[in-house]
């Protein structure tokens, strides 16, 4: 009896430690993989001020580049019962602080007014940055002036504001709220022109911008653009869904909320627009698949709207076909200015490709 009251109390003990040290060690693996996140965010950071650094270089001969903050709207409640820490009151009730990029052409007449083109970046979680810099250097030469909203959700900016995303939600708020922001401060910007352009998320934005304040913009381009989220959960991978459920997002999957995801896809919204739209797609996009843009221009034909597209068939460089630097590329994009121009009236818009070429390449 003792015996087996010692063994019991040994195999007590034995556990005990053992499960003490299993504790202790996923604890220790929490703490690493907090501060893996932690690292990422800090590199993350230093990767968007170096390429702020090449932003200017590629463009300083050219446009006067500033980068401001100003503010959208509040976190809410929600997102801060997920986002653990202090003074959560505080986030909850003031306005999240962004940041946007500003870009002004050197040959203007500062006694004149000019278009205003709001430029929201792509991508779940990304940033603007210099791969937009011969777009850029296009938009220029036409003498726009360009806004660039960072709204949030992008990256580079720390791990609270990546944690704010707001897919097709409140960053559609902080892009127009970027677009007022260069109204009211900048006297050059001709109230009557501003018009807003993008590709894939960009081009989401750019969509759910239009059927929200269809009076404030007098015309869109929307490239290669996110549709249906609901259709997008279904041929996207695991991975990628998750960065849509996870907590401090939607918080739910498409199956466990079918009306969240679709009130964030342009398609589901297409009896809002009231606005001249240009909407581009590929049929080798392996991004953004073509039926998702089928979808959303079925929709607007279903609603009898007014628009324009172009379905291209197997167009070389796929979801970024016309972004790229070939000369197919610079075509598409002839066409993207032109049609932009009927409503904007740029004042040195290009008047043939060649004059493209050289604005984006020098030669």
């Amino acid at each position: 009896m003792k015996k087996y009251l010692l063994l019991s109390l040994c195999s007590f003990i034995y556990l005990s430690i053992f499960a003490q040290s299993n504790e202790e060690l996923q604890a220790e693996i929490e703490a690493l993989k907090n501060q893996v996140s932690n690292l990422r965010h800090s590199f993350n950071s230093l990767h968007k001020a170096i390429d702020d650094v090449m932003m200017f270089n590629k463009l300083e001969d050219i446009a006067y580049i500033d980068k401001v903050e100003l503010t959208g709207p509040p976190l809410g409640k929600e997102k801060l019962a997920i986002q653990k820490g202090a003074a959560q009151s505080f986030y909850a009730t003031n306005p999240l602080r962004i940041k946007t990029y500003v870009f002004i052409p050197k040959s203007i007449n500062p006694n004149k007014k000019y278009p205003l083109l709001v430029l929201p970046h792509g991508g779940v979680h990304s940033n603007f940055n210099t791969s937009y810099a011969h777009i850029l250097r296009e938009l220029m030469a036409q003498q726009y002036i360009v806004v660039a909203p960072e709204y949030r959700g992008s990256t580079g900016y720390g791990k609270r504001f990546y944690e704010s995303i707001d897919y097709g939600g409140k960053e559609i708020e902080d892009v127009k709220a970027c677009r007022d922001f260069i109204l009211e401060n900048y006297s050059i910007v001709d109230k009557e022109r501003v018009g807003i352009l993008g590709w894939s998320h960009g081009g989401l934005i750019t969509l759910m911008n239009l059927f929200e304040y269809p009076t404030a913009y007098k015309v869109g381009y929307a490239g290669v653009p996110v549709s249906d989220l609901i259709a997008r959960m279904g041929y996207k991978t695991q991975a990628y869904r998750d960065l849509y459920s996870v907590d401090y997002h939607i918080g739910k999957t498409a199956h466990e909320d079918v009306e969240e995801y679709r009130k964030r896809s342009p398609a589901w919204q297409a009896h809002k627009l009231q606005t001249p739209l240009l909407v581009h797609t590929n049929t080798n996009d392996s991004d953004v698949n073509v039926f998702e843009v089928e979808h959303l221009i079925k929709s607007l034909k279903a609603e009898e709207k007014k628009f324009e597209y172009e379905i291209y068939e197997d167009a070389a460089g796929g979801h970024r076909f016309d972004r790229m630097d070939t000369m197919m590329s610079k075509k598409v994009r002839f066409k993207i200015y032109q049609f932009l121009d009927q409503y904007l009236k740029a004042p040195k818009a290009f008047k043939n490709l060649e004059e493209l070429q050289k604005a984006s390449y020098g030669f």
